[in-house]
């Protein structure tokens, strides 16, 4: 006897499915994402708890307080752009020679006579002009960013000694110099301070609120499939180094206020510390996740941790030690968290 025929099942449609999909797979990493940044705040409040039982008059004071805030904002602005960078599956070595070569090209007798403007536009010129540089060698030229970067590293610290010769070029446009005095200040908050909240505003919305974030995320998440989705992955990576650049020269405009001067050694080593701030914070190095706020948190850290060191006269090798201990351990806790999602 032969068995009626059962009408087939029908299939979920793929969209529902992907759609279920997602939001389970979305939920954990807003958990996932809420814990670490309730960690760095935990490790930044306990090194403010450090700094107050250590140095309890000099650290809790409010000019302290206003100068780590400061010291932070520079180094933070270089590293909201280099959190761009990293999310996309790059590197920026070159963002502390960036930074020297806009500071002191910015600081020229012939700049400053052109006063606050020429100074400013000059740094901030300079700076996207160098990211433009990055970002046609690595984006249309095939360049590797650590190769391309490196270079403009060496170039650009070059082109910095070659300006100033070796001396210090002291500024004496009034104007700037006022950003830096404490007339100057806004309810307590040094401008500077400011500055870096409304970089890192705007960074933050860029990534999480708008097209040119997700497109900075697919594209360090999977390049290859990026471009078969539509994106033009070598121009979303010119605008990335551009971003990068544009940050750097802010960030040279600033530290000019801050000293008061250009000089060819500024900038050292920030590569070292916005790479090391961005993984604390969150953001893989291999590209496909960044996080600003973490970025910010670990700039944060970092800055809190040199001025308690400085305030108790503990030697910088320590120092640096420490401060490579946070960074394997980031390291690994992201390593844990990526094997936790596979």
């Amino acid at each position: 006897m032969t068995q009626p025929a059962t009408a087939p099942q029908k299939e979920a449609p793929p969209s529902a499915t992907k759609s279920a999909g997602d939001q389970g797979s979305s939920r954990r990493p807003v958990l996932r994402w809420d814990v670490r940044t309730l960690s760095l705040l935990g490790v930044l409040a306990a090194l403010v708890a450090v700094g107050g039982i250590t140095a309890p008059d000099e650290f809790l004071a409010t000019s302290n307080l206003q100068l780590v805030l400061t010291q932070a904002s520079v180094i933070g602005v270089v590293t909201v752009g280099m959190t761009f960078v990293i999310t996309s599956g790059g590197i920026d070595l070159s963002v502390g020679a960036m930074v020297a070569l806009a500071s002191v090209w910015a600081t020229t007798v012939a700049t400053q006579e052109f006063g606050f403007a020429g100074i400013l536009f000059t740094a901030v010129i300079v700076g996207v002009g160098c990211g433009l540089v990055n970002g046609l060698l690595i984006a249309y030229g095939r360049m590797v960013p650590f190769i391309a970067t490196l270079a403009m590293l060496a170039s650009a610290r070059g082109l910095a000694l070659q300006i100033t010769d070796g001396s210090t070029q002291v500024v004496s446009v009034e104007s700037v110099l006022d950003l830096g005095a404490k007339d100057a200040y806004v309810l307590g908050i040094p401008p500077l301070v400011l500055i870096f909240g409304a970089v890192t505003v705007i960074g933050w919305l860029l990534l999480n609120r708008t097209t040119f974030g997700r497109r900075t995320v697919a594209v360090g998440g999977n390049a290859e499939a990026a471009r078969l989705a539509g994106i033009d992955v070598r121009r979303q990576r010119l605008y990335l180094y551009l971003l990068s650049g544009l940050c750097c020269g802010i960030a040279a405009f600033m530290l000019i206020v801050l000293a008061g001067s250009g000089q060819n050694t500024n900038g050292n080593l920030y590569e070292l510390d916005a790479i090391a701030a961005a993984i604390i914070g969150g953001t893989l190095l291999s590209g496909g996740r960044g996080t600003i706020i973490g970025s910010v948190l670990g700039v944060l850290i970092f800055t809190t941790i040199t001025n308690i060191f400085a305030l108790n006269n503990l030697e910088t090798a320590v120092q640096q030690i420490a401060k490579g201990a946070i960074i394997v351990a980031a390291v690994l806790v992201q390593r844990r968290s990526l094997h936790g999602d596979t």
